[in-house]
């Protein structure tokens, strides 16, 4: 738990969405009306929905051929599934990302709201669903994403999130794409639920670490180098 701990307290990108959270959390204790609870239950829910997507759609899209925007990919994502246990790579390199993400969904919400709700409470509810809710839910999902993998003890909370996730870095990038614990209803309903025999048969011991990509690949190669990193996934000298 100490561990876990001190690696979220080191994250730049929970620094930078802390005051946001803290916004959030004011406004709901001030309005504690029903339905500033229900924007609160919606954030959350609606954040889970995004881990899935931005994880599936985003992090694992095809790989760039521009390799500007390929280290980009690696920085995010790539360089976490070729080292998985370096804590560096366990959230992307623009610690800012979420901050900007968050800020845009909230302005989207009110705009949609606005006409419905009224512009005050549609920006009540903007701010508790997304700085409370969905900050807290991708709180979670941070803390979740940490303790898998993390060497370190674990109880029976830590053992489950842990054999879960890492068949997806170790056995199918392809499915399991939810991250937090009790999430996997996620990856169920859309149709990427780990199936063991499925995962054999996609199976690649040479690239599973690379996402599919053969890790001798020039973009691999290339980027691995823009990050001053000088060894291969297996942890072969490069």
């Amino acid at each position: 738990m100490k561990e876990t701990l001190r690696v979220l307290m080191n994250m730049g990108t929970l620094h930078r969405l802390f005051p946001l959270w803290l916004v959030g959390v004011a406004t709901l204790v001030i309005g504690a009306t029903w339905w500033l609870f229900l924007a609160l239950a919606y954030g959350v829910l609606a954040q889970f929905f995004v881990e899935y997507a931005m994880h599936r759609f985003l992090l694992h899209r095809e790989p760039p051929t521009d390799q500007g925007v390929f280290n980009d990919l690696y920085r995010s994502h790539i360089g976490h599934h070729e080292f998985p246990s370096d804590p560096e790579f366990f959230t992307g390199g623009d610690h800012w990302y979420p901050v900007k993400f968050g800020l845009l969904s909230c302005t989207l919400h009110v705009l949609v709201l606005w006409p419905i709700l009224g512009l005050q409470s549609a920006v009540l509810f903007s701010v508790v669903a997304l700085f409370a809710g969905s900050i807290s839910a991708y709180t979670f999902y941070e803390y979740c994403h940490t303790l898998a993998h993390l060497n370190v003890p674990k109880g029976w909370f830590g053992k489950r999130i842990t054999r879960t996730h890492l068949a997806h870095h170790f056995q199918d990038h392809e499915a399991t794409y939810h991250v937090s614990f009790g999430m996997n209803w996620i990856d169920r309903l859309f149709g990427t639920k780990h199936d063991p025999d499925t995962a054999r048969a996609r199976y690649d011991r040479e690239t599973i670490l690379s996402m599919g990509m053969d890790p001798e690949d020039l973009r691999l190669v290339t980027a691995r180098k823009a990050f001053g990193i000088t060894k291969l996934p297996r942890g072969k000298l490069g």
